[in-house]
């Protein structure tokens, strides 16, 4: 009988994962009681996700405020005063960060990108902006300036206004600040030749500028307790990047070896089940939220572990195009075996093929790694694991 169904998404519920648990072991019985619940047939080429956060914490990958702040101290020799450019608007994910970073420093100049953050978060519309005659790319604001074009705001959803927020949390660690905002790095040097830079995908380009510019000291959050510790918790590749609040006083960071580990689960799904499973961690998806206009990917990669299998981007034909072009004259079960023959004879790189425009130019992990983001959600689902099936199948299988 002829296949009715693709892609198949399931999110898969598993114990909660504390420190020290073999989340391997885990996965694999996960996986083997979902499969046996539901009567679910394991193919080669199915893919199983594991979200980010349950094995930064089977690691323990954990440290705390004093941590963040003699880690920061460390890299700025002990400097009282820095810049802080481009930090996302967010209490999950950045506020914790800056109260560590405050108790290092006696006075933050703070640069706060605006109308948004760089993934999407709002502090003003553009329509405001336009209103304001304000000029984005060149207009640098203080905060009484800009309080007095635009007042006083808070976060449609969150209900925060998060200048006000960012400046108690600064000053509650015995910092003074000065919170200025514009969108050119280089602004930050007119304050202070120290700088961090808070931003996470524009990082390293940001950091390039204001050395050129003649910056004395600039790191990235991703030099912030990236260095190995038997004391808290760390990140060689990411430091502070990918982290997340655990409580008031603590962060998650983003796991460690995640290659060994994705490596180590697909020989245990091979060992249970004889197939040859694709496996990655995931964490933000990259997706932009139409109403809140916020493009998640706080984290800096969509998937910082993945199996061989995954590697790549997709190679697919567009069967609207060939349906409407090289066979627009056919119908029916005439259309369907001309199209599943071109399906059957693509090879090599479909790039700059015109039957394939319109198919999403990005690569498998992020395609991947978001519908997985997007099926485990962030709230209390429970389904850190997925699995998903017939994501490599083609209109012919």
């Amino acid at each position: 009988m002829e296949r009715k169904v693709g892609t198949v998404v399931r999110g898969l519920r598993c114990p909660i994962i504390r420190e020290g648990d073999d989340l391997k072991k885990i996965v694999v019985e996960s996986v083997k009681e979902a499969t046996k619940s539901e009567n679910i047939t394991l193919n080669d080429k199915d893919v199983i996700g594991i979200t980010e956060s349950i094995l930064a914490r089977a690691q323990g990958n954990y440290a705390t405020i004093d941590d963040i702040a003699e880690s920061v101290k460390e890299k700025f020799k002990n400097k009282e005063e820095v810049a802080l450019i481009f930090p996302i608007t967010s209490r999950n994910r950045f506020a914790i960060c800056l109260k560590g970073i405050a108790r290092a420093f006696k006075h933050i100049y703070l640069i706060m990108s605006y109308p948004t953050d760089e993934v999407g978060n709002a502090l003003l519309t553009w329509d405001e902006i336009d209103e304001a005659n304000v000029d984005p790319y060149s207009d640098v604001l203080t905060l009484e300036k800009y309080r007095e074009l635009f007042g006083y705001k808070v976060h449609e959803f969150t209900g925060i206004d998060y200048i006000s927020y960012y400046k108690e949390l600064i000053e509650n660690e015995g910092c003074k600040v000065d919170i200025i905002f514009a969108n050119r790095a280089v602004v930050a040097l007119d304050y202070c030749k120290d700088v961090l830079c808070c931003d996470i995908h524009t990082r390293k380009r940001n950091k390039r500028i204001l050395q050129e510019k003649g910056a004395e000291l600039v790191f990235t959050l991703d030099d912030i307790l990236a260095k190995e510790s038997s004391k808290h918790g760390y990140n060689s590749d990411y430091g502070l990047l990918g982290s997340n609040k655990a409580d008031e006083n603590t962060i998650k960071l983003f796991p460690r070896n995640c290659q060994s580990f994705v490596d180590g689960v697909q020989e245990a799904l091979k060992a249970e089940f004889n197939k040859n499973i694709e496996v990655l961690i995931y964490g933000d998806g990259a997706f932009k939220d139409p109403q809140g206009k916020i493009w998640e990917l706080a984290d800096p990669v969509v998937s910082p572990g993945h199996t061989a299998g995954l590697k790549g981007v997709p190679n697919e034909l567009k069967l609207k195009y060939l349906a409407d072009n090289d066979f627009k004259d056919l119908s029916g079960e005439k259309l369907k075996e001309a199209v599943s023959q071109k399906i059957k004879e693509k090879s090599g790189s479909l790039v700059a093929n015109m039957a394939s425009q319109g198919t999403t130019p990005r690569q498998l992990t992020d395609l991947i790694g978001s519908l997985c983001d997007l099926t485990s959600g962030s709230g209390d689902k429970g389904t850190p694991i997925i699995l998903i099936q017939g994501y490599f199948d083609n209109y012919t299988d």
